[in-house]
C-alpha cells in the first residue's frame, strides 16, 4: 500500500530552503492566477484549492491562488500560451495536451501500464517522471508535479458488456494520437469534443460513448444522459502542475523554494484523496442506478499489447518510464 505522506519527503526541499523559509519573504502580496479545464468538484480543482489554503497559510495570507475551473482562461492551448508570455503564472495541464508538443508525456497512456490511481501516484516519483517535468522548459514551462483524476472507463448510452461491443461505437476521446490508436484499433470511432459538449451530443445520439473518469461522470452528471458503465480500468490520466517560466524567473530563490512546498504538500493530499474517491463515485454512480460491467482486462489485452510496443519502440524516454513503472 503506498505511504502517499511520504511522497512529500520524496521532494523535501533542501535544509538551506527550508530555514530561508522561516525568514521573512518579499513584503509585496501576490494573487497568482491558475486555470484549469475540470469542474470545481473534480480532483484536480480540490488540489488547486489545497494549494491555495498552504500558500495562504504559509505567507500569512499575502499570497494566494485566484483559481479559474472549466476553462475560463482557455483550453490548454490557449492558457499554454498565456504562460508562455507570462500572462498567467500557473495551470493544471492535461498530459494528453502536453503529449501534443512533448511525445514522452504519451507514456502515461499507455493501456494497461498502471493498477489503479495509487499505482500511478507512485510511477509520478520515477526518474523518467521527473525528467519530464524537468524537460517542459524548453517550451517556456516549469514542471512543478502531477495531479491525478481517476483511472479511464467508458460510460454510454446503451449497455457495453464486451470488447466486441466497442465496434463502430461514437467514443468520445482525448484528442491526441494514442487515444486515436486505441480506439480505432479496438473498432471504435474516436470523436474529438469538448467535454462541455459531451451531454448534448449524448442526447441528441451523436456520440454512442464517453472514454472519461469517474471524478468527471459524477461531477457533471453524464450518467444522466449514458447511464451504462463499463468499467475497463485502461489507463491513467494525470493532469500536470505547470509554473510560467517568465514568471517563475522573476521569483527569488525563496519565493519558488515557498510555493513548491505550498504544491507538493497538496500534490501528496491529491493522490491520497484521489485513490479514496475512486471508491466513492463508484457507489455513487450505483446509487444514481447506473448499469455496471466488468470488460475483463483480456479482452482488451491484444491491443493493448500493440499499442506499448508500437510506443516504447519509437520513443526512448517512452520505453524508460515504461520500465521503471513496471
Amino acid at each position: 500500500m503506498i505511504n502517499f505522506k511520504k511522497l512529500v519527503s520524496c521532494v523535501a526541499l533542501p535544509a538551506v530552503a527550508t530555514a530561508a523559509l522561516a525568514m521573512s519573504m518579499s513584503a509585496s502580496a501576490e494573487r497568482m492566477r491558475l486555470g484549469h479545464v475540470t469542474p470545481p468538484s473534480h480532483i484536480w480543482h480540490k488540489v488547486a484549492e489545497r494549494f491555495n489554503d498552504n500558500l495562504k497559510a504559509d505567507t500569512g495570507g499575502k499570497d494566494s491562488l485566484m483559481i479559474f475551473p472549466l476553462s475560463k482562461l482557455g483550453g490548454d492551448d490557449q492558457m499554454i500560451d498565456l504562460l508562455q508570455s507570462g500572462g498567467m503564472q500557473l495551470a493544471i495541464l492535461t498530459a494528453g495536451s502536453l503529449s501534443n508538443r512533448a511525445d514522452e508525456f504519451n507514456a502515461w497512456f499507455l493501456p494497461y501500464a498502471f493498477e489503479d490511481v495509487a499505482d500511478a501516484a507512485r510511477a509520478t516519483q520515477a526518474p523518467a517522471a521527473q525528467q519530464m517535468l524537468a524537460d517542459l522548459k524548453t517550451h517556456k514551462l516549469v514542471g512543478l508535479g502531477y495531479t491525478l483524476a481517476g483511472m479511464r472507463h467508458v460510460i454510454s448510452s446503451k449497455p457495453i458488456a464486451s470488447a466486441d461491443d466497442f465496434a463502430n461505437k461514437k467514443v468520445r476521446a482525448f484528442p491526441n494520437k494514442l487515444f486515436n490508436d486505441w480506439w480505432s484499433q479496438l473498432g471504435a470511432a474516436p470523436t474529438a469534443l469538448a467535454i462541455s459538449d459531451v451531454s448534448p451530443a449524448l442526447s441528441t445520439n451523436l456520440l454512442d460513448a464517453v472514454d472519461v473518469d469517474l471524478d468527471i461522470v459524477v461531477g457533471l452528471k453524464m450518467y444522466q444522459q449514458a447511464p451504462y458503465l463499463s468499467l475497463t480500468n485502461h489507463m491513467a490520466f494525470p493532469g500536470v502542475v505547470v509554473a510560467s517560466e517568465v514568471w517563475w524567473n522573476k521569483l527569488g530563490e525563496e519565493k519558488q523554494a515557498q510555493v513548491l512546498k505550498a504544491f507538493h504538500e497538496a500534490e501528496a493530499w491529491g493522490f491520497e484523496q484521489q485513490a479514496e474517491a475512486e471508491i466513492a463515485n463508484l457507489a455513487r454512480l450505483k446509487e444514481e442506478g447506473v448499469t455496471v460491467t466488468d470488460i475483463e482486462p483480456a479482452q482488451l489485452q491484444a491491443v493493448a499489447d500493440s499499442i506499448v510496443e508500437s510506443y516504447t519502440a519509437a520513443n526512448p524516454a517512452i520505453k524508460s518510464f515504461y520500465e521503471q513503472t513496471r
